[in-house]
């Protein structure tokens, strides 16, 4: 069996875009992956194209050895697009694997340590409470869910007197905790918008008084010396690594100790191959991995099959989807969890080429927040 062509399909789920890839072959099994879209949207079809040349010709079952050539043909270490682009790849090539062996990639890989995965949902807002507690019951009685994801933001970080914003948020975490049900768990995401860890701080111990599932990312990723004090002074776990790109990033962040929980995303490390490495070595550090997730049902599918596999794997990130038509039998939740597919090959997921015909990209882009004094801020 050798690789024989490509196609890539940029498409969206929801209201984000997102870039589908298939690998064909010579004995007609083909597989499928998925970038993250980090933008450019439209860089990755072309540079897709040139790393197809690399790997036309090979055994797609020789995943290791083709991911490392992708990787060691680079001159300088592949950065954001490169190893979207990258992970896509390593995806559709496992999920040839475990077609061609006709058995789940989870099989292939070692075998399942968990029956079924768990997961949280984003809800990624600040709602007030009782209308929280509207949206995670029905989520709870839809689809079993007791984790949820908020944003610790009740209002703009610029606008007042950050104390204040800070008092707010322990007092509002305080009363969804006081009406909830006692076995829900919510995780708060900061999404690098704080610049002094001071304040990251000080958000913390606002949250700490009722038991947050994780504090997500309050600071940007780049100095690892910030994370390794502002770890020090929590009392709550402080998660961390969507924004880190390989395994030698996290191992400065875990060398540093500098988080409890890493957070890799699979469609950006470049895929199953490196994102195994990477929880290794936080295995080794104690720290558990609860993968960022909110991509698409192609993505899901991949993260579950790493989730049953890693012994150190705690909670993956999943929020239904409204509009991704092209997955035709898409994993979704029973009672909190992703059940496995030990009876489907490859990813156990039918992708609809017919659908993917038609166009249906949606642009997207960060917007960047505005100071009160004019100057941008972490978005």
């Amino acid at each position: 069996m050798h690789i024989t062509g490509i196609k890539t399909y940029m498409q969206r789920v929801d209201e984000r875009p997102r870039l589908l890839l298939k690998i064909e072959t010579s004995e007609g099994i083909s597989g499928w992956g998925e970038c993250y879209n980090h933008g450019p949207d439209w860089a990755l079809p072309p540079l897709l194209d040139y790393l197809f040349h690399q790997i036309e010709g090979e055994d797609p079952r020789r995943v290791e050895f083709l991911v490392l050539k992708l990787n060691q043909q680079c001159r300088f270490p592949p950065g954001a697009l490169g190893l979207a682009a990258i992970s896509a790849i390593d995806h559709a090539l496992w999920d040839i694997a475990g077609k061609a062996a006709g058995l789940p990639v989870y099989m292939l890989l070692g075998g399942h340590v968990r029956d079924r995965v768990r997961i949280y949902c984003g809800v990624y807002s600040a709602p007030d409470p009782e209308r929280l507690l509207d949206q995670t019951f029905e989520l709870n009685e839809k689809y079993g869910y007791t984790a949820f994801k908020l944003s610790p933001y009740r209002r703009d970080l610029h606008s007042g007197r950050w104390g204040e914003l800070v008092r707010e948020t322990g007092d509002w975490f305080g009363r969804i905790r006081e009406i909830s049900p006692s076995d829900y768990e919510f995780a708060f995401d900061a999404h690098a918008k704080i610049f002094e860890p001071y304040k990251a701080v000080q958000l913390a111990a606002a949250i700490a008084l009722n038991d947050p599932l994780f504090y997500e990312e309050p600071l940007r990723p780049e100095h690892i010396p910030a994370w390794r004090e502002l770890k020090s002074k929590l009392t709550v776990p402080l998660a961390t690594g969507e924004s880190l790109y390989n395994r030698f990033e996290f191992l400065s962040l875990l060398s540093a100790q500098g988080a409890d929980i890493i957070q890799p995303d699979i469609c950006v490390v470049g895929g199953v191959t490196e994102m195994r490495r990477i929880a290794t070595l936080a295995e080794a550090h104690y720290v558990t991995v609860a993968p960022h997730n909110p991509m698409g049902p192609l993505a899901t599918a991949v993260n579950i099959h790493f989730a049953a596999v890693q012994p150190n794997f705690q909670i993956l990130e999943f929020k239904p989807h409204v509009h991704a038509p092209w997955a035709l039998d898409p994993y979704m939740p029973v009672n909190g969890h992703m059940e496995l597919r030990p009876d489907r090959p490859g990813w156990g997921i039918e992708i609809d080429e017919k659908v993917l015909a038609t166009d249906d990209y949606v642009h997207w882009e960060r917007k960047v927040t505005r100071k009160p004094d004019g100057s941008t801020a972490y978005p």
